[in-house]
């Protein structure tokens, strides 16, 4: 069996995907896509399938972050036109959850 090594791979890809996104105007699920990955990074997932396994509740401070991300993703994508910088920090809720 032989192997080719192909030119460019996924990271020159995703770069070009990144320079188009760029480009145009933020769209509905750009936005979406950021509330799903602040919602990740806050480990809600985790502690959602723990909650499923064993029955021991998620922390209420994640459970309240849900519902904020939810709302606020969904204020920004009825904004017309939605800001280029929709991922900015002070769009979205603080995910502090020590609180």
């Amino acid at each position: 069996m032989k192997l080719r090594v192909i030119e460019g791979g996924l990271g020159e890809a995703a770069d070009q995907r990144e320079t188009v996104a760029s480009a145009r105007r933020p769209s509905r699920e750009d936005v979406r896509r950021e509330a799903v990955r602040r919602l990740r990074e806050s480990g809600y997932h985790s502690s959602y399938v723990r909650e499923f396994a064993t029955g021991v509740p998620a922390p209420e401070a994640l459970r309240y972050l849900k519902i904020q991300l939810d709302f606020a993703a969904e204020t920004l994508s009825r904004l017309d036109p939605i800001p280029h910088d929709f991922s900015a920090d002070a769009y979205w809720p603080s995910a502090d959850t020590s609180r």
